[in-house]
């Protein structure tokens, strides 16, 4: 796909390097905003940088021309970020999750609806073709009414850029919206898009490792849906080896999803013989689908987004129950927080 189009990726850490090496890669010119300019330097030693900016407004201030802008700063700084932009009224590629707390995002959500700004979400598991699969087989009914789910996430963080210390990583940082429940909102998400925000919640937000951060590392999550469906969600930041699987148990059979190996499986026998599916797609095929719908959104081509800011609306939504039953020990229904 060749664009000629012109994006501003404000915020170039991990997350901006990748979809500003995607995005060159479908056609794009790049222009760059970080405060630690050395990362736009390493940036230019792999793709070509038309502007490189310390600042929002320095990126306007030659009335540069952008066609779209991608947020990629750490969470804590998402809502400033977007207040900045809208006066532009740019298409948005914005790195989940919304903010670090409901408020911000309801505010985020209403300056969208204002400046009609177009906001793609990245929660980026959307994208991904097996878990695309694992919804198809939900619709089929593959395994019959579903009652309970565990979604399972596990990784150290001291893993995650082993590049950088990670007690100078975001995700240690409070102000900046790290933590295991905020920044691995994904499987809520996925919680979601499976079958909708919960009716009530029960849950856990803990530091109970010695990892060197201000943050949460552990998080234990009981969903209560009303037609009898229970989900589960653990998350944590200590975890070797890496694991991310999700297990649906139906009254009619089990479907299991892991990331390592690739695979779904599926029985609806008593004994351990299960269908497998096998895939082998590479993780950064879900980042480039995520920017090849936010061109077909530049370009005019798309209406209904994978994911927008009222889906990361109804993510912090749940957030802010978990958080709400973790502070009180109670369980939390949605009426409260809505």
């Amino acid at each position: 796909m060749v664009m000629s189009v012109h994006i501003l990726i404000v915020g170039v850490g991990s997350a901006g390097k990748r979809h500003a090496r995607n995005l060159s890669a479908l056609g794009c010119k790049i222009s760059c905003i970080d405060l630690q300019i050395e990362r736009i330097y390493e940036l230019a030693g792999e793709i070509e940088i038309i502007g490189q900016f310390n600042s929002i407004n320095s990126a306007f201030l030659l009335k540069q021309k952008y066609d779209g802008a991608v947020i990629a700063t750490p969470t804590g700084s998402h809502s400033e970020a977007l207040h900045q932009l809208a006066k532009y009224r740019l298409p948005v590629l914005l790195e989940k999750p919304v903010a670090r707390s409901l408020t911000e995002a309801i505010r985020m959500f209403d300056l969208g609806a204002e400046k009609k700004i177009q906001v793609l979400l990245g929660y980026t598991w959307r994208w991904w073709k097996p878990l695309r699969r694992v919804q198809e087989l939900i619709i089929l009914n593959r395994i019959g009414s579903i009652r309970h789910v565990q979604f399972h996430m596990s990784a150290h963080l001291a893993d995650w850029h082993p590049w950088e210390a990670y007690q100078s990583f975001f995700m240690a940082s409070a102000a900046q919206g790290g933590g295991a429940l905020l920044d691995e909102s994904h499987w809520i998400d996925m919680m979601i898009w499976f079958f909708g925000i919960p009716e009530k919640i029960l849950g856990k937000v803990e530091k109970i490792s010695n990892l060197e951060i201000e943050t949460d590392d552990n998080v234990e999550v009981i969903a209560f849906y009303p037609n009898g469906l229970r989900v589960i969600i653990h998350l944590d930041l200590y975890g070797r080896p890496h694991e991310k699987s999700i297990r649906f148990v139906g009254e009619d059979g089990t479907l299991v999803w892991s990331a390592e190996p690739n695979r779904i499986k599926v029985s609806c026998r008593p004994d351990k013989v299960w269908e497998e599916e096998i895939f082998h797609c590479d993780r950064n095929e879900m980042f480039v689908s995520v920017a090849e719908e936010f061109l077909n959104l530049i370009s005019g081509n798309i209406i209904n987004l994978t994911c927008q800011l009222k889906d990361g609306l109804s993510v912090m939504k749940v957030i802010e129950m978990i958080r709400l039953s973790s502070r009180e020990g109670r369980i939390v229904s949605i009426e409260e927080i809505c």
